[in-house]
C-alpha cells in the first residue's frame, strides 16, 4: 500500500485545493498495474484504489470488487472514498461513457467522454474522419449488410483487411490473404458474430506493407504531447505467426520512428486528428494511441486507441520522468501547453507470460513462483495482468498473465535484460514468445 500523508501545496491554480489525493484506477491488466506504478511514484497521491484490480496492483492499492462496467457502483465507490482523480483505463467503460457517468456526479476523471472515445469505439467512425479530414491512411469501404461486402470481395484487391466495427479485445482484424479466406471472415464478422455486436458494421481496408510503430500521446483537447514510441507484437506466436492477441510483448523506443517519421506525423497525423474531433465537437481529453504503419508512401495510421495501449504502456510509463498525476491534471484543465514530457535517455522491452493455449482456451489456478526476484529501482518489473490471489498464493487468472518489463542502455541490453527476468519467474502452462524485439537488429 502506498501512502502519502507528507504536506504538499500544488503550484497549478486548477489544482491547487486537490493536495494528498486519492486515486482511483478502472482496470484489472498489466496496463493498469503499469499506470499504478506511476501514481504510486506521485508526491501529489495519499492513496491509491483500484477496481477491480488484480493481485500485482493489491500491493500497491486498495482494491474493490467493482466490475468496470459497473458505472453507478464505481461513482458511489469514487463518492464514499473521496477519490480526487479517477483514471479510467480499458476501452469498454471509455466507449461506454464512464468518464461522463463520473463528471455528472462533480467527480475528476482521466479519459475521454464518451462522444470523444468513439474515435477508438467505432473503426467506421475513425476512417470516416480520416478521410474528411485528410489524414493519411488506408483506403476502405463500409458495409452494414454481409451480401454486398461479399459482392465486394469479388473485385477486391487481395490481401485484404477486414475489421470488426466496435470493440472487440483487440481481436476484431482479420489479414485476408484468399479470397475464401475473406468471404469466410465476412461470414464470422458479420453472421456468425463471432464477435458480437462489434460485427454489425464491417470496414474492409486496402492492406498496407511496411513497420509497424505505436506512439501514444497526452491530449487536453487542443493540444497534443507525444509520448516515448513504442513497437507492439500481436501474432500469438514467434515470427509473427498464429492467432492475433491483446499483444504478446513490446519495446520501446522504436528505432524506425526516426526524427523525419516522428515531424511528418506530428503534422499531417497527431495535431490535426485533435484539430479534427475538436472540429466535430468532440473534445479529446486523455490518451491518443496511434497504430501507424511506415509505407513505401509515408506514415499512415492502421488505427486509434482511445487510452494507453496494453502492453505499450509496460515500457512507456516506467521510461517517463514527469510526474503522471501532474499530466493528467493539465489534460483535464486544458494545460498540458505548460508540460515538458521528459523520458529516460534508455529503452525498455516487455516479454508478456501467457498460458498455454492463450487466446483460445486456457487452464486458470497455476501459482506462480518468482514474482519477489524483481526490483524496479534495478530496472526490472513484473506486472500482472491475469492472477490473483489464493490460498496457495498469487495465481493465474488470465490468458496474459504477467508482462516481465526490464530497462537497458539501449534496446538490445534491454532485450537481454527481459528475457532473463523471464526465467525468474515460473508457473504451469507458461508460455511466451522467444523473439520480442528481434526486429531492432534488422534497425
Amino acid at each position: 500500500m502506498i501512502l502519502r500523508t507528507d504536506a504538499y501545496v500544488w503550484k497549478t491554480d486548477a489544482a491547487s485545493e486537490r493536495c494528498n489525493m486519492n486515486v482511483l484506477i478502472v482496470g484489472s491488466g498489466g496496463r493498469e498495474h503499469a499506470i499504478a506504478a506511476s501514481v504510486a511514484k506521485s508526491e501529489k497521491v495519499e492513496k491509491i484504489y483500484c477496481v477491480p484490480g488484480n493481485a500485482g496492483i493489491a500491493e500497491i492499492a486498495e482494491c474493490a470488487d467493482i466490475k468496470v462496467m459497473e458505472f453507478d457502483r464505481i461513482v458511489k465507490f469514487a463518492k464514499k472514498h473521496d477519490i480526487g482523480l479517477t483514471i479510467v483505463a480499458p476501452d469498454d467503460p471509455l466507449v461506454g461513457g464512464l468518464v461522463d457517468a463520473l463528471e455528472a456526479e462533480g467527480l475528476r476523471a482521466f479519459g475521454p467522454r464518451k462522444n470523444a472515445a468513439i474515435l477508438e469505439g467505432s473503426k467506421a467512425f475513425s476512417k470516416e474522419l480520416m478521410k474528411k479530414y485528410n489524414i493519411p491512411t488506408a483506403a476502405y469501404e463500409v458495409f452494414t449488410d454481409a451480401a454486398a461486402a461479399l459482392d465486394y470481395l469479388n473485385s477486391a484487391k487481395l490481401p485484404i483487411v477486414l475489421k470488426a466495427d466496435g470493440l472487440a479485445l483487440g481481436k476484431g482484424v482479420l489479414i485476408c490473404n484468399t479470397l475464401d479466406e475473406a468471404r469466410n471472415g465476412v461470414k464470422e464478422i458479420m453472421l456468425d458474430k463471432k464477435f458480437g455486436t462489434a460485427g454489425n458494421k464491417l470496414v474492409i481496408e486496402e492492406f498496407m506493407t511496411g513497420r509497424e510503430v505505436s506512439v501514444l500521446t497526452f491530449c487536453d483537447g487542443k493540444t497534443i504531447k507525444v509520448m516515448s514510441s513504442a513497437q507492439d507484437h500481436k501474432r500469438a506466436g514467434d515470427g509473427d505467426t498464429g492467432l492475433n492477441t491483446g499483444g504478446m510483448g513490446t519495446f520501446s523506443p522504436s528505432p524506425f520512428y526516426t526524427k523525419k517519421v516522428a515531424d511528418f506525423c506530428k503534422k499531417n497525423i497527431f495535431q490535426p486528428t485533435v484539430d479534427a474531433m475538436a472540429a466535430e465537437g468532440r473534445e479529446f481529453k486523455g490518451v491518443i494511441f496511434f497504430g501507424l504503419m511506415l509505407t513505401e508512401d509515408g506514415p499512415k495510421v492502421l488505427e486509434y486507441n482511445a487510452r494507453f495501449g496494453d502492453p505499450e504502456a509496460q515500457v512507456v510509463l516506467p521510461r517517463m520522468k514527469n510526474d503522471i498525476i501532474e499530466v493528467m491534471e493539465a489534460c483535464i484543465d486544458g494545460k498540458l501547453g505548460k508540460i515538458k514530457l521528459e523520458f529516460e535517455d534508455n529503452a525498455a522491452v516487455c516479454v508478456v507470460l501467457a498460458s498455454e493455449g492463450y487466446p483460445v482456451s486456457y487452464t486458470k489456478g497455476y501459482t506462480i513462483e518468482g514474482l519477489d526476484k524483481f526490483n524496479a529501482d534495478e530496472g526490472y518489473y513484473c506486472f500482472h495482468a491475469g492472477t490473483r490471489k489464493s490460498s496457495k498464493g498469487i495465481v493465474t487468472n488470465g490468458g496474459r498473465v504477467l508482462g516481465v518489463t526490464a530497462k537497458g542502455p539501449n534496446l538490445r541490453q534491454a532485450r537481454a535484460n527481459a528475457y532473463e527476468a523471464v526465467n525468474w519467474v515460473s508457473f504451469e502452462n507458461k508460455y511466451f514468445r522467444k523473439d520480442i524485439g528481434k526486429a531492432i537488429d534488422e534497425a
